[in-house]
């Protein structure tokens, strides 16, 4: 310890330039160690195949999961075409036409779907439990999330009713999302 902190002194003269010229600069000497891994597991990169694909790794298009006609039924209206959201964040979203009635669906695959749930819940929103759909699954005025395996999914209804009114339908179709997943 005692080295180093006289060889700092010495070095950083020598750099500035106010070392005296008579004095020889100091060797300096770097020494870099590396740690090999503790197993010949830990060196190999991560098979693809054991970890589950994500929604855009298995090319899972949102729009296909919830169909237009699925979409219709659920807001009782109809709806212009799906409009697939970034492969990064998955999603789809249909709207109702200019003329009305206000609708609108929206379906969250992956990250977006559980950073959703996550703010609902942090908003303290009330929710229900959802059997049926996947793994967990939970409800909210005009909102359901579920998770199937490692994959989350919301959906999203925008409709000027009474939410109750949406609560089976969404729930009904999370289901049916589900075992197309």
């Amino acid at each position: 310890m005692r080295r180093t902190a006289i060889a700092v002194p010495l070095l950083l003269a020598a750099v500035t330039g106010c070392a005296d010229e008579a004095a020889p600069a100091p060797a300096v000497t770097v020494t870099a160690t590396t740690t090999a891994p503790a197993s010949p597991d830990e060196a190999a990169p991560p098979n693809p195949g054991t970890a589950p694909a994500s929604p855009a790794e298995s090319g899972v298009k949102a729009c296909e999961l919830l169909p237009k006609k699925d979409a219709e039924a659920l807001a009782k209206t109809s709806l212009d075409e799906g409009v697939e959201g970034p492969e990064t964040s998955p999603s789809c979203m249909y709207t109702g036409p200019v003329t009305g009635p206000l609708a609108q669906v929206e379906i969250y695959l992956g990250d977006g779907a559980k950073k959703y749930y996550d703010i609902d819940r942090k908003l303290n929103h009330k929710f229900a439990p959802v059997t049926g759909a996947g793994e967990e699954g939970y409800a909210e005025d005009n909102a359901v999330f579920f998770r199937k395996a490692t994959t989350w999914v919301a959906i999203r209804l925008v409709r000027l009713n009474d939410p109750a009114a949406n609560r089976e339908p969404l729930q009904n179709l999370a289901r049916q999302v589900a075992a197309r997943l």
